[in-house]
């Protein structure tokens, strides 16, 4: 599938709730799926897109609570609108506290509930912004020898070529030579470009204390 596809699934175990919703999301421009349960929505295919659940709270077997637990656990990237017809402030915070967009009472108004999913699919195209660029600079970084990861780390801490030589026990013409190898494989031309790749990839510089 095209990954900028934008999806929105209704998960309500009543009929009439998914039927008036699907409606509602198509007319306002949105592909729309429907499930009667939380089992139904984890059997469906992965979507590679933003995706918006439209989650009901209280289901038969696996409630809306534990859905969302579920997809934390698998690593996904679903963005979570609640509604409810038995809201109450603990749900309420415990969804939120759990990264859900909204949590919307019955009967809401159909303005407020597309305006939380126009935010979730919004939310759910940034993050996969940042997992590609996420992949692509740990890909980037992969092709570094273990001498040259070590001589990165040390870079982006802000150490000249001369203080890494010390660190690593070694020459500081070979240093030198590292890290335009470093330079080359990362496709940058200064510091700040490895800084930058680093924060994507999650790599720490040398002797930061997550580290130890």
């Amino acid at each position: 599938m095209n990954k900028e596809k934008k999806l929105v699934c209704v998960v309500d175990d009543d009929q009439s709730v998914r039927r008036a919703l699907g409606r509602l999301f198509r007319s306002a421009g949105y592909a729309a799926e429907t499930f009667a349960s939380a089992e139904d929505y984890l059997s469906r295919e992965i979507f590679e897109g933003s995706i918006c659940l439209v989650l009901d709270v209280r289901m038969p077997g696996l409630n809306g609570l534990g859905l969302q637990e579920a997809l934390e656990t698998r690593g996904a990237c679903e963005q979570i609108v609640f509604i409810t017809g038995h809201g109450d402030v603990p749900t309420a915070t415990r969804a939120m506290k759990s990264g859900a967009v909204d949590f919307l009472t019955k009967p809401f108004d159909d303005g407020a509930l597309i305006e939380a999913v126009k935010r979730a699919l919004a939310r759910g195209e940034e993050q996969l912004r940042k997992r590609r660029g996420r992949r692509e600079a740990r890909g980037l970084i992969e092709k570094l020898t273990p001498r040259e990861f070590d001589v990165f780390r040390f870079v982006i801490l802000g150490l000249l070529n001369k203080q890494i030589a010390a660190e690593l026990h070694t020459a500081e013409k070979t240093i030198k030579v590292h890290r335009g190898r470093v330079m080359q494989k990362l496709r940058v031309t200064s510091v700040p470009d490895l800084v930058r790749i680093s924060q994507r990839a999650g790599v720490a510089p040398a002797g930061d204390p997550a580290e130890d």
